[in-house]
Protein backbone atom coordinates (compact mmCIF):
# COMPACT_ATOMS: atom_id res chain seq x y z
CA UNK A 1 0.00 0.00 0.00
CA UNK A 2 1.37 3.40 -1.01
CA UNK A 3 0.59 6.12 1.52
CA UNK A 4 1.32 9.83 1.25
CA UNK A 5 1.30 12.26 4.16
CA UNK A 6 0.58 15.94 3.63
CA UNK A 7 2.50 17.71 6.38
CA UNK A 8 5.92 17.05 7.86
CA UNK A 9 5.30 18.28 11.39
CA UNK A 10 5.59 16.16 14.50
CA UNK A 11 2.35 14.23 13.82
CA UNK A 12 3.15 13.61 10.17
CA UNK A 13 6.72 12.42 10.80
CA UNK A 14 5.76 10.06 13.62
CA UNK A 15 2.98 8.64 11.45
CA UNK A 16 5.54 8.04 8.70
CA UNK A 17 7.84 6.22 11.12
CA UNK A 18 5.01 4.04 12.44
CA UNK A 19 3.83 3.14 8.95
CA UNK A 20 7.34 2.46 7.65
CA UNK A 21 8.12 0.18 10.58
CA UNK A 22 5.05 -1.85 9.68
CA UNK A 23 6.01 -2.30 6.05
CA UNK A 24 4.06 0.43 4.28
CA UNK A 25 5.42 2.42 1.32
CA UNK A 26 5.13 5.94 2.74
CA UNK A 27 6.15 9.39 1.55
CA UNK A 28 5.99 12.73 3.36
CA UNK A 29 5.32 16.08 1.63
CA UNK A 30 6.13 19.22 3.62
CA UNK A 31 5.34 22.83 2.60
CA UNK A 32 8.50 24.55 3.83
CA UNK A 33 11.61 24.60 1.68
CA UNK A 34 13.97 23.83 4.58
CA UNK A 35 13.11 22.12 7.86
CA UNK A 36 14.50 24.24 10.71
CA UNK A 37 14.33 23.86 14.51
CA UNK A 38 11.56 26.41 15.15
CA UNK A 39 9.27 26.88 18.13
CA UNK A 40 9.72 26.71 21.87
CA UNK A 41 8.77 24.05 24.43
CA UNK A 42 6.60 20.97 24.10
CA UNK A 43 5.53 18.21 26.50
CA UNK A 44 5.22 14.52 25.76
CA UNK A 45 3.03 12.51 28.13
CA UNK A 46 3.72 8.87 29.07
CA UNK A 47 1.09 7.40 26.72
CA UNK A 48 2.81 9.14 23.79
CA UNK A 49 6.31 8.27 25.00
CA UNK A 50 5.27 4.61 24.93
CA UNK A 51 4.82 4.93 21.15
CA UNK A 52 8.09 6.84 20.79
CA UNK A 53 9.82 4.06 22.70
CA UNK A 54 8.25 1.51 20.35
CA UNK A 55 9.87 3.47 17.51
CA UNK A 56 13.25 3.39 19.29
CA UNK A 57 13.26 7.15 19.88
CA UNK A 58 12.88 7.61 23.63
CA UNK A 59 16.60 7.33 24.44
CA UNK A 60 17.51 9.98 21.85
CA UNK A 61 14.73 12.27 23.07
CA UNK A 62 15.93 11.82 26.66
CA UNK A 63 19.34 13.19 25.64
CA UNK A 64 17.74 16.46 24.52
CA UNK A 65 14.88 16.68 27.02
CA UNK A 66 14.11 16.99 30.70
CA UNK A 67 12.31 14.04 32.27
CA UNK A 68 9.59 15.89 34.17
CA UNK A 69 9.57 14.92 37.85
CA UNK A 70 6.68 16.99 39.17
CA UNK A 71 3.73 19.17 38.23
CA UNK A 72 2.95 22.02 40.63
CA UNK A 73 0.18 24.60 40.77
CA UNK A 74 0.41 27.99 42.50
CA UNK A 75 -1.81 31.05 42.84
CA UNK A 76 -0.87 34.56 41.67
CA UNK A 77 0.93 35.15 44.96
CA UNK A 78 3.24 32.19 44.36
CA UNK A 79 1.59 29.98 47.00
CA UNK A 80 1.80 26.31 46.01
CA UNK A 81 -1.47 24.41 46.43
CA UNK A 82 -0.98 21.25 44.37
CA UNK A 83 1.98 19.00 43.60
CA UNK A 84 2.13 15.59 41.98
CA UNK A 85 4.90 13.41 40.62
CA UNK A 86 4.93 12.77 36.87
CA UNK A 87 6.06 10.05 34.48
CA UNK A 88 8.42 7.44 35.90
CA UNK A 89 8.63 9.44 39.13
CA UNK A 90 4.94 8.63 39.65
CA UNK A 91 5.25 4.93 38.82
CA UNK A 92 4.51 5.08 35.10
CA UNK A 93 6.52 2.72 32.91
CA UNK A 94 7.39 5.64 30.63
CA UNK A 95 8.70 9.13 31.26
CA UNK A 96 7.06 12.48 30.67
CA UNK A 97 9.43 14.68 28.65
CA UNK A 98 9.73 18.44 28.28
CA UNK A 99 11.77 19.33 25.21
CA UNK A 100 12.40 22.11 22.71
CA UNK A 101 9.85 21.64 19.92
CA UNK A 102 12.44 22.44 17.26
CA UNK A 103 14.92 19.92 18.66
CA UNK A 104 12.24 17.20 18.67
CA UNK A 105 11.08 18.07 15.16
CA UNK A 106 14.63 17.96 13.80
CA UNK A 107 15.29 14.63 15.52
CA UNK A 108 12.17 13.13 13.90
CA UNK A 109 13.02 14.60 10.51
CA UNK A 110 16.54 13.16 10.60
CA UNK A 111 15.16 9.78 11.72
CA UNK A 112 12.78 9.77 8.75
CA UNK A 113 15.60 10.62 6.34
CA UNK A 114 17.62 7.77 7.83
CA UNK A 115 14.92 5.10 7.88
CA UNK A 116 12.57 5.98 5.02
CA UNK A 117 15.31 7.40 2.84
CA UNK A 118 15.86 10.87 1.40
CA UNK A 119 13.82 9.94 -1.66
CA UNK A 120 10.71 9.56 0.52
CA UNK A 121 10.79 13.00 2.21
CA UNK A 122 9.90 16.04 0.09
CA UNK A 123 10.13 19.69 1.14
CA UNK A 124 8.74 22.72 -0.69
CA UNK A 125 5.67 20.63 -1.61
CA UNK A 126 2.46 22.34 -0.49
CA UNK A 127 -0.64 20.15 -0.70
CA UNK A 128 -3.20 21.73 -3.00
CA UNK A 129 -5.87 19.19 -4.05
CA UNK A 130 -6.68 15.57 -4.79
CA UNK A 131 -9.03 13.44 -6.82
CA UNK A 132 -9.96 9.78 -6.65
CA UNK A 133 -10.08 7.68 -9.79
CA UNK A 134 -11.24 4.14 -9.22
CA UNK A 135 -8.98 2.43 -6.69
CA UNK A 136 -6.33 5.18 -6.71
CA UNK A 137 -5.93 8.72 -5.42
CA UNK A 138 -3.99 11.48 -7.17
CA UNK A 139 -2.69 14.37 -5.06
CA UNK A 140 -1.37 17.67 -6.40
CA UNK A 141 1.41 19.56 -4.62
CA UNK A 142 2.58 23.04 -5.55
CA UNK A 143 5.67 25.13 -4.98
CA UNK A 144 4.10 27.61 -2.57
CA UNK A 145 6.48 30.47 -3.29
CA UNK A 146 6.14 30.18 -7.07
CA UNK A 147 2.51 29.05 -7.16
CA UNK A 148 3.13 26.32 -9.70
CA UNK A 149 2.64 22.55 -9.64
CA UNK A 150 5.56 20.77 -8.04
CA UNK A 151 4.29 17.18 -8.28
CA UNK A 152 1.23 15.00 -8.92
CA UNK A 153 1.42 11.83 -6.86
CA UNK A 154 -0.51 8.58 -7.07
CA UNK A 155 -1.34 6.76 -3.83
CA UNK A 156 -3.74 4.38 -2.10
CA UNK A 157 -4.20 6.65 0.93
CA UNK A 158 -3.70 10.35 1.68
CA UNK A 159 -3.22 11.41 5.32
CA UNK A 160 -3.82 15.09 5.99
CA UNK A 161 -1.45 16.03 8.81
CA UNK A 162 -1.23 19.65 7.72
CA UNK A 163 -2.10 21.46 10.93
CA UNK A 164 -4.85 23.70 12.27
CA UNK A 165 -5.13 25.49 8.90
CA UNK A 166 -5.30 22.16 7.07
CA UNK A 167 -5.96 22.25 3.32
CA UNK A 168 -7.05 18.61 3.53
CA UNK A 169 -9.71 19.41 6.12
CA UNK A 170 -10.94 22.37 4.09
CA UNK A 171 -11.38 20.14 1.06
CA UNK A 172 -13.39 17.66 3.14
CA UNK A 173 -15.37 20.37 4.96
CA UNK A 174 -15.42 23.41 2.62
CA UNK A 175 -18.16 25.20 4.60
CA UNK A 176 -16.73 24.70 8.07
CA UNK A 177 -15.82 28.33 8.66
CA UNK A 178 -13.12 29.99 10.69
CA UNK A 179 -11.01 28.84 13.60
CA UNK A 180 -12.76 29.22 16.99
CA UNK A 181 -10.96 31.78 19.18
CA UNK A 182 -10.97 31.17 22.95
CA UNK A 183 -10.66 34.75 24.16
CA UNK A 184 -7.17 33.99 25.48
CA UNK A 185 -3.84 34.96 23.93
CA UNK A 186 -0.67 32.99 24.59
CA UNK A 187 2.75 34.63 24.72
CA UNK A 188 5.70 32.25 24.58
CA UNK A 189 9.41 32.58 25.18
CA UNK A 190 12.53 30.98 26.64
CA UNK A 191 15.20 32.30 29.00
CA UNK A 192 18.47 31.04 30.49
CA UNK A 193 17.96 31.17 34.26
CA UNK A 194 18.99 29.44 37.46
CA UNK A 195 16.89 26.26 37.95
CA UNK A 196 13.68 26.57 39.97
CA UNK A 197 12.35 24.01 42.46
CA UNK A 198 14.01 20.66 41.59
CA UNK A 199 15.15 21.67 38.06
CA UNK A 200 12.65 19.20 36.59
CA UNK A 201 9.23 20.60 37.50
CA UNK A 202 6.42 22.07 35.44
CA UNK A 203 4.70 24.98 37.20
CA UNK A 204 1.25 26.46 36.56
CA UNK A 205 0.79 29.86 38.22
CA UNK A 206 -2.24 32.16 38.56
CA UNK A 207 -5.66 31.52 37.03
CA UNK A 208 -7.19 31.30 33.57
CA UNK A 209 -7.63 35.09 33.61
CA UNK A 210 -3.87 35.53 33.84
CA UNK A 211 -1.70 32.42 33.90
CA UNK A 212 1.96 31.54 33.55
CA UNK A 213 3.23 28.06 32.63
CA UNK A 214 6.93 27.43 33.27
CA UNK A 215 9.14 24.38 32.71
CA UNK A 216 12.76 23.58 31.79
CA UNK A 217 13.47 22.06 28.37
CA UNK A 218 17.18 21.32 28.77
CA UNK A 219 19.39 19.94 31.54
CA UNK A 220 21.29 22.39 33.75
CA UNK A 221 24.45 23.52 31.95
CA UNK A 222 27.53 22.61 33.97
CA UNK A 223 29.63 25.61 32.92
CA UNK A 224 27.06 28.25 33.92
CA UNK A 225 24.68 26.49 36.31
CA UNK A 226 21.83 27.89 34.22
CA UNK A 227 18.97 26.09 32.52
CA UNK A 228 16.85 26.87 29.45
CA UNK A 229 13.38 27.64 30.79
CA UNK A 230 10.30 27.63 28.57
CA UNK A 231 7.38 29.83 29.56
CA UNK A 232 3.86 30.49 28.31
CA UNK A 233 1.80 33.46 29.48
CA UNK A 234 -1.94 33.04 29.06
CA UNK A 235 -3.81 36.36 29.10
CA UNK A 236 -7.54 36.92 28.72
CA UNK A 237 -7.96 39.26 25.70
CA UNK A 238 -11.35 38.95 24.04
CA UNK A 239 -10.58 41.68 21.50
CA UNK A 240 -7.76 39.66 19.90
CA UNK A 241 -10.04 37.42 17.80
CA UNK A 242 -8.98 39.09 14.56
CA UNK A 243 -5.30 38.37 15.24
CA UNK A 244 -5.34 34.59 14.75
CA UNK A 245 -1.84 33.84 13.54
CA UNK A 246 0.90 31.28 13.97
CA UNK A 247 3.71 30.95 16.51
CA UNK A 248 6.10 33.06 14.48
CA UNK A 249 4.76 36.57 15.18
CA UNK A 250 7.17 38.35 17.49
CA UNK A 251 5.83 40.86 20.02
CA UNK A 252 7.33 43.44 22.37
CA UNK A 253 7.88 42.37 25.98
CA UNK A 254 6.95 45.68 27.67
CA UNK A 255 3.26 44.79 27.85
CA UNK A 256 4.03 41.53 29.64
CA UNK A 257 6.60 43.08 31.96
CA UNK A 258 3.93 45.50 33.17
CA UNK A 259 1.32 42.77 33.49
CA UNK A 260 3.57 40.46 35.52
CA UNK A 261 5.52 43.11 37.44
CA UNK A 262 4.49 41.75 40.86
CA UNK A 263 5.06 38.06 40.04
CA UNK A 264 8.39 37.67 41.84
CA UNK A 265 8.34 34.77 44.30
CA UNK A 266 10.96 33.12 46.48
CA UNK A 267 11.00 30.05 44.19
CA UNK A 268 10.79 31.78 40.78
CA UNK A 269 10.95 35.36 39.48
CA UNK A 270 8.48 35.55 36.59
CA UNK A 271 9.21 39.22 35.87
CA UNK A 272 12.95 38.53 35.57
CA UNK A 273 12.23 35.52 33.36
CA UNK A 274 10.30 37.65 30.87
CA UNK A 275 13.00 40.31 30.97
CA UNK A 276 15.69 37.71 30.21
CA UNK A 277 13.84 36.38 27.13
CA UNK A 278 15.16 37.55 23.77
CA UNK A 279 12.19 36.67 21.54
CA UNK A 280 8.52 36.46 22.53
CA UNK A 281 5.85 35.02 20.23
CA UNK A 282 2.11 35.63 20.23
CA UNK A 283 -0.56 33.03 19.53
CA UNK A 284 -4.30 33.65 20.05
CA UNK A 285 -5.42 30.36 21.63
CA UNK A 286 -7.82 28.70 19.22
CA UNK A 287 -9.27 25.36 18.21
CA UNK A 288 -11.97 23.99 15.91
CA UNK A 289 -15.24 22.26 16.66
CA UNK A 290 -14.93 18.44 16.73
CA UNK A 291 -15.81 16.67 13.49
CA UNK A 292 -18.22 13.71 13.16
CA UNK A 293 -16.01 12.04 10.54
CA UNK A 294 -12.34 12.25 9.52
CA UNK A 295 -12.15 9.66 6.74
CA UNK A 296 -13.68 9.97 3.28
CA UNK A 297 -12.80 7.44 0.60
CA UNK A 298 -9.01 7.32 0.45
CA UNK A 299 -8.42 10.42 2.60
CA UNK A 300 -8.19 10.85 6.36
CA UNK A 301 -7.05 13.46 8.89
CA UNK A 302 -4.55 13.31 11.74
CA UNK A 303 -3.24 15.55 14.53
CA UNK A 304 -4.14 19.24 14.50
CA UNK A 305 -5.79 18.83 11.10
CA UNK A 306 -8.27 16.47 12.75
CA UNK A 307 -8.59 17.85 16.29
CA UNK A 308 -6.85 21.16 17.05
CA UNK A 309 -7.17 21.80 20.79
CA UNK A 310 -6.21 24.35 23.39
CA UNK A 311 -2.70 23.63 24.75
CA UNK A 312 -3.98 22.61 28.15
CA UNK A 313 -2.89 19.46 29.93
CA UNK A 314 0.13 18.95 27.61
CA UNK A 315 -2.00 17.00 25.16
CA UNK A 316 -1.67 18.46 21.64
CA UNK A 317 1.36 16.58 20.32
CA UNK A 318 0.63 13.54 22.47
CA UNK A 319 -2.80 13.05 20.89
CA UNK A 320 -1.27 13.28 17.39
CA UNK A 321 1.15 10.50 18.35
CA UNK A 322 -1.76 8.36 19.54
CA UNK A 323 -3.48 9.02 16.19
CA UNK A 324 -0.39 7.72 14.35
CA UNK A 325 -0.35 4.49 16.34
CA UNK A 326 -4.11 3.92 16.04
CA UNK A 327 -4.13 4.48 12.28
CA UNK A 328 -1.20 2.13 11.72
CA UNK A 329 -2.79 -0.57 13.88
CA UNK A 330 -6.12 -0.20 12.06
CA UNK A 331 -4.39 -0.67 8.70
CA UNK A 332 -2.58 -3.73 10.06
CA UNK A 333 -5.68 -5.45 11.39
CA UNK A 334 -8.25 -4.91 8.63
CA UNK A 335 -8.55 -6.47 5.20
CA UNK A 336 -9.78 -3.34 3.45
CA UNK A 337 -8.86 0.34 3.60
CA UNK A 338 -12.51 1.23 4.19
CA UNK A 339 -12.69 -1.00 7.28
CA UNK A 340 -9.37 0.30 8.59
CA UNK A 341 -10.42 3.95 8.33
CA UNK A 342 -13.76 3.14 9.90
CA UNK A 343 -11.94 1.59 12.88
CA UNK A 344 -9.58 4.58 13.10
CA UNK A 345 -12.47 7.05 13.15
CA UNK A 346 -14.47 5.04 15.68
CA UNK A 347 -11.53 4.92 18.09
CA UNK A 348 -9.92 8.32 17.78
CA UNK A 349 -12.84 10.70 17.13
CA UNK A 350 -14.61 10.04 20.47
CA UNK A 351 -11.30 10.07 22.37
CA UNK A 352 -10.05 13.36 20.94
CA UNK A 353 -13.47 15.01 21.07
CA UNK A 354 -13.51 14.45 24.82
CA UNK A 355 -10.12 16.11 25.17
CA UNK A 356 -11.04 19.08 22.96
CA UNK A 357 -14.22 19.73 24.93
CA UNK A 358 -12.57 19.15 28.30
CA UNK A 359 -9.80 21.60 27.40
CA UNK A 360 -12.46 24.18 26.57
CA UNK A 361 -13.62 23.69 30.16
CA UNK A 362 -10.02 24.41 31.26
CA UNK A 363 -9.10 20.73 31.72
CA UNK A 364 -6.95 20.13 34.82
CA UNK A 365 -6.25 23.88 34.99
CA UNK A 366 -9.78 24.37 36.31
CA UNK A 367 -8.23 23.90 39.75
CA UNK A 368 -6.52 27.28 39.25
CA UNK A 369 -9.84 29.10 38.90
CA UNK A 370 -11.30 27.10 41.76
CA UNK A 371 -8.54 28.34 44.09
CA UNK A 372 -8.72 31.93 42.75
CA UNK A 373 -12.48 32.10 43.28
CA UNK A 374 -12.39 30.67 46.80
CA UNK A 375 -9.21 32.34 48.01
CA UNK A 376 -8.73 35.59 46.04
CA UNK A 377 -6.39 36.98 48.71
CA UNK A 378 -4.45 33.78 49.33
CA UNK A 379 -5.01 30.80 51.61
CA UNK A 380 -3.76 28.90 54.62
CA UNK A 381 -2.33 25.46 53.95
CA UNK A 382 -5.11 23.71 55.88
CA UNK A 383 -7.73 25.39 53.63
CA UNK A 384 -6.57 23.62 50.45
CA UNK A 385 -9.37 21.21 49.29
CA UNK A 386 -6.96 18.36 48.46
CA UNK A 387 -9.57 15.66 47.80
CA UNK A 388 -11.52 17.90 45.42
CA UNK A 389 -8.37 18.84 43.50
CA UNK A 390 -7.27 15.22 43.35
CA UNK A 391 -10.57 14.15 41.79
CA UNK A 392 -10.30 16.82 39.05
CA UNK A 393 -6.74 15.76 38.19
CA UNK A 394 -7.63 12.06 38.20
CA UNK A 395 -10.63 12.57 35.93
CA UNK A 396 -8.58 14.47 33.34
CA UNK A 397 -5.97 11.71 33.16
CA UNK A 398 -8.71 9.20 32.44
CA UNK A 399 -10.26 11.40 29.71
CA UNK A 400 -6.89 12.10 28.09
CA UNK A 401 -5.88 8.43 28.09
CA UNK A 402 -3.00 8.35 30.53
CA UNK A 403 -4.59 6.85 33.61
CA UNK A 404 -1.63 5.08 35.23
CA UNK A 405 -3.18 1.66 35.84
CA UNK A 406 -4.60 1.40 32.31
CA UNK A 407 -1.46 2.67 30.63
CA UNK A 408 0.98 0.50 32.60
CA UNK A 409 -0.97 -2.60 31.55
CA UNK A 410 -0.08 -1.92 27.91
CA UNK A 411 2.98 -3.26 26.12
CA UNK A 412 5.47 -1.29 24.02
CA UNK A 413 3.57 -1.95 20.80
CA UNK A 414 0.97 -0.19 18.72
Amino acid sequence: MKIIIAGGGIGGLITALCLHKNGYDVRVYESVEKVQPLGVGINLLPHAVRILSYLGLSAKIAEKAVATEALVYANRYGQLFWEEARGKFDGYRWSQFSVHRGALHLLLYEKCLETLGEDRIFTNHHFESYEERGDKLFATFINHSLGKVQAQVEADLLIGADGINSVTRKLLYPNEGRIVFSGNVLYRGTAMLPPFLNAASMAMIGSMKQKMVVYPIEAVREESGLQLINWVANVKQDGAASRVRDWNRKVDKDFLLALYKDWSFDWIDVHQMIQASEAIYEFPMSDRNPLPKWSFGRVTLLGDAAHPMYPIGSNGASQAILDAAALTLALNTNDTLEAALRQYDSERIPATTQVVLQNRKKGPDSIMDLMEERFPKGFQKEEIPQEELQQIMKQYKEIAGFDQKTLNAKEETL
